[in-house]
This record gives C-alpha cells, structure tokens and sequence, in this order.
C-alpha cells in the first residue's frame, strides 16, 4: 500500500497539470518544487493525468492505450526518473534521438517542448524543478519513445496492401519494448526489435548523400547523340568525371577531357550499381541515371527503408529463397549463407509480379502449361481465328470449355513455356518459379518480360539445391526428368521459405550501394503517403 506522502504527491501533480492545461508551453508558476538531490524517490502519477496529458499533446493521442498499459503495468510509477533525477534511460533514449535526427534528417523525431524540458535537468546548476516539469518530462519522454520506435520500427499506418505489399507485416509491442527499455536501462532498441538486415547497411549511406545534396551542383549532363567510349576526348566528360568522383565511383578528382582507362572502370562501377549493362560505355540509359540528383536519392532510399520496416523477422529455416523484382534476381540461402544467385525473369509493367511470400512445396518435372484464362482470351483466340493450325504448331492442345473461350494446355516439351520444370509454392496469386525455352532473355539488363510468373536462369541447380539430401534424386534422374515427355511431381521432405520483394535501393554482398528502377510504380506511391506531395 502506498504510503499517505506519496498519495499527496500524486494529487499535488495532478493539480500542477491541470493548472497547466489551458497554455501548452506555459510552465506553471508555483513554490511547489522538487530537489533533485533528496526528493526523485517514489513518483507516482494518477491515471486522469495521462488523459489529461492528450489534450495539450494531441500528437501522442495515438497511443494512449499503450500509455495506459505501460503505467497500469508499473502502477503508475515514474519511468524514466530514479532517486538522483533523470535517469540514465533518459539520457540514452535523447542521445539515440539526437543520433537518428542527424542520420535520417527527419524533424519528427524532434520535440522542442520536450528538449527544453531536459535540459533543464541535465544543466548543472539548475537543481530544482517544479512538480509540472518533472511530469510533463515523464510523458513526454514516453510520447516520443511510442513514435520513435513506432515510425522507426513499424512503419508508416497506411495498408500496406494497398502499396502492392502482401508480405505479412513485422508486429511491434511498443509497450514492451518500452518496458525493456527502463528495465534493462539499454536504448539499443534494436536489440529488442530487430529491424531487417538490410536496414542498417542502407541508411548508413544517408548521411554522405545529405553532404551531397548541401554541395548542390547537380545541373542535368546533357544527352548525346552517340555514346561516349574509351580515349574519347570532349568537354562533357569533366563533367562526367567529376560527377563519378563524388559518387564515389572515380578515385581520384580529375578534370581533363580524356576518356581514360580510369574513368572507364569507374564508369563500369556505376553501370553495374545501377543495373545497366556492363559495357564501359556511357549512353543514354547511364546519362539519365547519373542525372538522378542525391535529393532524389535519398528519397528513394528512405522509402526503400519504409518498406525494410515492414518486413518480418528471419526465418529460422535452414533454407530460404529470396526474390528482388526490380533487381531481377533470386538469391538461395542455407543457414544463414548465401549458397548462390541467379538472374530472373518477372512480369511485365501491365503483369506484374506480386510482392508476397510463402512456402515452396513441389517441384514439377516436365510440366504441362495451363494457359491461364487472361492469356486463352486476349492472345490464343485470337491466334486461333488467324491460323486454325496454331494449337498444334505449339504443342498445345484443347481439354474443354466453349469455343469463345477454350481451356487449353501446352504439353510437355522443348517448346513449353514453362521449360522443363516448374517450382510451386501454393498461393492465391498463381505465381511460380519456372524454367523457359527462352534462354537468351536472361542477358538483358532489364527483365520485366513474363506474365507474373518468375522465370529462373538456372532452373536445373535450384532443383539440385532442393533435392540435395534426397539420395534418391541424383545428376542423371533430375536430367532425365527434365527432358521427359510425361509430367512428374515431387513434393519436398519439408517447405523452403519463399519471399518475394520489391527493393529498388540495397546495398550489396560487397557492400556496395545500388539502385535500380521503380519498374511498377511501388516507390511513387509510396512516396506519395510519406512525403505527402500534393
């Protein structure tokens, strides 16, 4: 039971507040005070201060349930004061404010009220402090731990399936990270809420982009009618040079007209971080990408850390497949390393690919292709009409259905679209992983070319990887299968997680900074909620 001192104490605080209620910035004057050096023992609040406290502070008002249970937990005891005043989660959590400010250049994290009120503490001479500073410092520091770890670690509150995202999102109790926090003393919010692996890699390049941007010079190179190639000499390209240079591309500042041998690694450097064709030569496709200012950069990055946000923890399966859209890529992981990549194939701008996950659980060996009903209607009718010998010219044949809109399959063969084999993690998107007779589009830069599904560039070492254990399924039989002519299925001894992502800013396994195209539009609708353009 609380004693009757720290019941008066309670009501006295409530009075402070209330006093206060009518000015937001109005420090209460009264002789009621508090001395740091014998009186930070013991306070207690009462619970209609806190629904007080949303009146003057309507941003916090969001988390008012998460208030009422951090203190009905910790009945109603101060969090981030102890005996000798502010206590030292305090000073931890402002410095990890002060930090995030400077990296993120964001000014939500900062709370004019809030920062003057703690300085008031932390400033040596001060030694007294009226009972209204002492609590307003207490919710506010509380407030700003809810948005802090809010924004940071969850994200933005729009419906993320309304930005295409069908990845379920990573669930955050901002109560009980708040509650480790004061228990353990430790700011490190990350150790108690991890946020994806990427995230730290990427953001840690904000800060030399902001230099960037505050240098300005960013005037648009001018576009040329042919591209620029090695021992080329003319003005533009000391323009060139000096833009490389300070994307960190070229070593050394130089400003001479030369195309160089050093200007053409560092013009490959560039081309490969941007995901342009490797060829040393710079055109039109590197002009435009050079010609993205760091302010549009760092845009792009900060949405692409919205998105790192909102993803879920690990998997703590052994296997992983991992698929970036806009980087035309797979990547397969075995506990925790990267066994190996390839290039893929995804769908078109109008058939786009779905960013989801799930649990791949067959492998499908020569395969038939079941025409989905979008593709019969818009392309195999009307192919019909034109030449009624289609069917059979491309190893299709009908199984049923109307002649308006017939079911039609491929079969088993060279000429599938499938190819020989087929990888199936079942989904309500119908989208799988699959092989293509059509090997030579995996050498272009850009490969936004299917009808959603993704094809895979080495069909035959991913099904090597998923089948390595089984004894059964060696070199020879998974040759075999594959150039059969009668379909098989093999369901795997256990699930391999799937997730397919949409990330045009990541850091690679070099360490290395790239970005690549909005290829569906998922960033400029994801700036469009955080940014607010109008």
């Amino acid at each position: 039971m609380k004693s009757n001192g720290i019941i008066t104490l309670s009501v006295l605080l409530l009075l402070c507040y209330a006093c206060g209620n009518n000015a937001h910035n109005k420090t209460v004057e009264r002789d009621t005070t508090i001395n740091e050096t014998t009186s930070f023992n013991n306070l207690f609040l009462d619970s209609n201060t806190l629904h007080q406290f949303f009146v003057t502070n309507p941003r916090y008002e969001k988390y008012e349930k998460q208030f009422d249970d951090f203190y009905k937990e910790r009945n109603y005891e101060y969090a981030w004061f102890d005996s000798s005043g502010i206590g030292e989660q305090a000073r931890g959590f402002i410095n990890l404010l002060n930090s995030t400010i400077s990296t993120m250049q964001d000014s939500s994290f900062y709370n004019e009220r809030l920062m003057s009120l703690y300085n008031k503490f932390e400033d040596s001479v001060e030694k007294k402090h009226t009972a209204e500073e002492v609590l307003n410092t207490e919710l506010l520091l509380t407030g700003q731990f809810f948005h802090y770890t809010a924004k940071m670690y969850r994200g933005t509150d729009s419906n993320i399936a309304d930005l295409g995202w069908f990845i379920p999102r990573k669930k955050i109790n901002l109560t009980a990270l708040l509650d480790s926090v004061i228990l353990t003393k430790n700011t490190q919010v990350d150790q108690f809420a991890s946020l994806n692996e990427q995230y730290s890699k990427l953001s840690a390049f904000l800060p030399s982009l902001y230099a960037l941007q505050k240098e300005g010079n960013w005037d648009s190179i001018p576009q040329r009618k042919k591209p620029l190639h090695l021992n080329d000499d003319t003005i533009i390209i000391a323009t060139i040079k000096d833009r490389l240079h300070r994307l960190g591309d070229l070593a050394e500042i130089d400003s001479t007209n030369r195309f160089d041998s050093a200007l053409f690694t560092a013009v490959k450097s560039f081309q490969r971080r941007m995901g342009l064709s490797v060829d040393g030569a710079i055109g039109p496709k590197m002009i435009d990408e050079i010609n993205i200012t760091p302010t549009q950069r760092i845009q792009q990055i900060l949405v692409n850390l919205e998105r790192m946000r909102w993803m879920p923890a690990p998997h703590k399966k052994h296997e992983f497949i991992y698929v970036n859209i806009p980087e035309y890529k797979m990547y397969v992981y075995n506990d925790d390393t990267l066994k190996f990549s390839m290039n893929v194939i995804v769908g078109t701008a109008a058939n786009s690919t779905v960013i989801f996950s799930g649990d791949l659980k067959f492998i499908v060996f020569a395969p038939y292709w079941n025409v989905p009903v979008k593709i019969v209607r818009t392309e195999i009718v009307p192919a019909i009409k034109k030449d009624p010998g289609y069917l059979v010219r491309n190893n299709m044949e009908r199984t049923g259905g109307p002649d308006t809109l017939p079911s039609i399959r491929q079969l088993p063969g060279p000429l599938n679209s499938l190819g020989r084999v087929k990888f199936l993690f079942p989904n309500n998107y119908d989208i799988y992983f699959h092989d293509t007779p059509n090997r030579n589009l995996f050498s272009a830069s850009s490969r936004s070319f299917s009808h959603g599904c993704i094809r895979v560039g080495e069909p035959k070492k991913l099904a090597q990887f998923l089948l390595r254990t089984d004894t059964a399924w060696n070199d020879i039989r998974i040759d075999t299968s594959m150039e059969s002519h009668t379909e098989k299925w093999v369901t795997l001894p256990h699930t391999v997680p799937v997730m397919i992502t949409y990330f045009t800013a990541f850091v690679d396994n070099e360490g290395v900074l790239n970005f690549r195209k909005d290829i569906y539009k998922h960033d400029e609708r994801l700036a469009d909620k955080l940014f607010a353009r109008h």
